[in-house]
Order: structure tokens, then C-alpha cells, then sequence
């Protein structure tokens, strides 16, 4: 990647936003948090799950005594009920950029979701809002036919979009009929034609944290097994009581299903904590994997060098708050 550089004329550190990257459960808010502190800046959330205001303790959001620290942004802003998308995230995060950096202040964008993160330095597809009757009417055929049915139906359709995607791959093929049905365009269409990036190549230090992999799947166990501790159980039954979409990002929250399910007397309190983290830590092998061969510019750095590395890239020392 390209690393910061120091203008000359000024003397100014060049670096204009940091991204720190990641997989779940590897300290990255902390260490935001410490950035923000010593050089004026504000955390931006980029993690599709802590968007939701319904699950502060199952998505591992900012304490209260965090946000109170520093500015944050984009966390929980976002009822449970909406299909908030990547597009309408980076519509939000560009307006909460321009505002930073009127403040003067620093963008410091904090997360685990690889496509937002994308959608920062390289941009996003443009695809237009679904209506709820397309929705709908897509999902009643997922239920009533299958998700290997309505493959069949997609290949069909949109047969590009049909050979990337697995028969039973149930939320992207729904995604993918239903742009066919609005549009009447595939989404590789879309793809070609879509928001152009937030951020410059340059100006940027992008640092994905990453620990060993085992400190990592043995911090999500003790985690989950804390969470049902501090709240998870009052959220899970808060959202269940709502009824909503089960194929709402929300409802699909890494643990929120099998709580729901144990609260319901489907699972032992055991048995709801051992999915929920069998299925974290599916998910952070996967951020390991996307973010090596779909962000290769973003380097990797071990948990006990990132603050010193952040530090270099952004002309730091100890006791100094960076001039941004």
C-alpha cells in the first residue's frame, strides 16, 4: 500500500483518514479510540451489524463511556426493521465526512465489513432502491419454492449473476431478482455504473489488525459467553417480540438466531452460545480470507505494532497530538 508521506512545504503530516480494518474481536475499537484521542479525530463506524440501534451488545458496539470519549459516528443509527445497504451507508458516510473534515478534524473509519471499506477507496455499484412489493413478492417465492428454484429462475434472468452464486446461497439470489425486477437491468450493469469512491488513493492509511488467528477465535468464545452476561438476552427478546423479517440483516446478526431460538425453548443456553460462536468465528475466518484478496492494498499489522505503525504514518510521538 501506499504508506503516509510527509509534505514538505508545510511540514504536515499528509495522511487525511485512517482506516483500521480487521476481524471481529481484535481490539480495533480500542484502538480507534486511542487514535482519536491523541490526534484529534472521529470514529466512523464501517461495520454493516453496528449500524443497528437494536443491538449494541450483540454486534460488540461502543460503550456509552467509549462514544462519550470521542466523536462517533454511524453507530446505531438504524432501526432493526430497515435493509440498510452498503449504498446507503456510503450516502451516509459521505456526509459525515464532509463535516469532519470541515471540523478539521480526523476521519478515523473503524470496522470488519469488507465491501464498505471497498466502497471507500474504489467505489460501489449504483443500484437503485427496491420496492417493497418487489421485495416481498420475491421472498413469498423463496419460501414457497426454494432457494435452488429461484437459482434456476436467476440463470435465467441475470445468468452472470446466477454463475457467481451458490443454489442455495438464499439472500444474494433474492438480491439479485429482485434488481432484475425493478430495473430490468442485471446487476453487472449496475456494477459498471456506480458511486465512485469516497476517498483518494493517496492521503490514506488503511491497516487491517491482525492477530493469530487462535488469540482471535478464543477472544469471540470468552466474548460471546460475556455478552449473554451483559444484555444479549434482553436484546434478542426485544427484536423477537418485533416479528420482523427474518431475512433482515438485523435478524441475522452474528448469535441473534440461536438466542432467539433459545429464549423460544428451541435451545439450551448452552447450545444457543456454542452456535453463536461457532458462527463468529466462521465469519472472522471469512474477513481474514476477503480482506487478503480483496484489499490487498490495506497492510497487515500484528496487534502489538499497530499503535506504534499508526503512529509513524501519521507523525506522532507520545505526549503529541498530530496537526490535522
Amino acid at each position: 500500500m501506499s504508506v503516509a508521506t510527509r509534505d514538505m512545504n508545510s511540514g504536515r503530516n499528509s495522511v487525511k483518514a485512517v482506516l483500521i480494518a480487521g476481524p471481529t474481536a481484535s481490539g480495533k475499537s480500542a484502538l480507534a479510540l486511542d487514535l482519536a484521542e491523541a490526534a484529534n479525530g472521529t470514529v466512523i463506524n464501517t461495520d454493516s451489524m453496528q449500524v443497528y440501534r437494536d443491538l449494541r451488545v450483540l454486534t460488540a458496539r461502543p460503550t456509552l463511556e467509549e462514544e462519550a470519549r470521542v466523536p462517533h459516528r454511524l453507530y446505531g443509527h438504524v432501526d432493526a426493521s430497515v435493509n440498510y445497504s452498503a449504498g446507503a451507508w456510503v450516502k451516509d458516510a459521505a456526509a459525515v465526512l464532509a463535516e469532519i473534515q470541515a471540523n478539521g478534524r480526523l476521519p478515523i473509519f473503524i470496522g470488519g465489513t469488507g465491501l464498505y471499506f471497498k466502497a471507500l477507496t474504489r467505489g460501489l455499484s449504483n443500484v437503485p432502491p427496491v420496492p417493497e412489493a418487489i421485495r416481498e413478492a420475491v421472498r413469498e417465492r423463496l419460501e414457497q419454492n426454494g432457494p435452488e428454484a429461484l437459482h434456476d429462475e436467476l440463470a435465467r434472468r441475470d445468468p452472470e449473476a446466477a454463475a457467481r452464486l451458490r443454489p442455495r446461497d438464499r439472500v444474494r439470489i433474492a438480491r439479485a431478482l429482485e434488481v432484475v425486477e425493478a430495473t430490468g437491468r442485471p446487476l453487472v450493469d449496475w456494477h459498471a455504473h456506480g458511486l465512485p469512491p469516497l476517498l483518494p488513493p493517496q492521503g490514506v492509511a488503511a491497516l487491517f489488525l491482525a492477530p493469530d488467528r487462535k488469540d482471535v477465535y478464543a477472544r469471540i468464545d470468552r466474548r460471546f459467553e460475556s455478552m449473554m452476561d451483559r444484555g444479549a438476552l434482553e436484546e434478542a427478546r426485544a427484536l423477537g417480540n418485533r416479528n420482523l423479517d427474518p431475512l433482515l440483516p438485523a435478524m441475522k446478526a452474528h448469535g441473534v438466531p440461536a438466542v432467539i431460538r433459545h429464549l423460544a425453548g428451541e435451545l439450551s443456553r448452552e447450545e444457543a452460545i456454542a452456535i453463536g460462536q461457532i458462527d463468529t468465528r466462521h465469519y472472522a475466518k471469512r474477513q481474514f480470507t476477503w480482506f487478503r484478496h480483496q484489499l490487498p492494498e490495506f497492510e497487515w499489522v500484528a496487534p502489538d505494532q499497530a499503535k506504534a505503525w499508526l503512529e509513524t504514518r501519521l507523525g506522532l510521538s507520545s505526549g503529541r497530538t498530530n496537526p490535522v
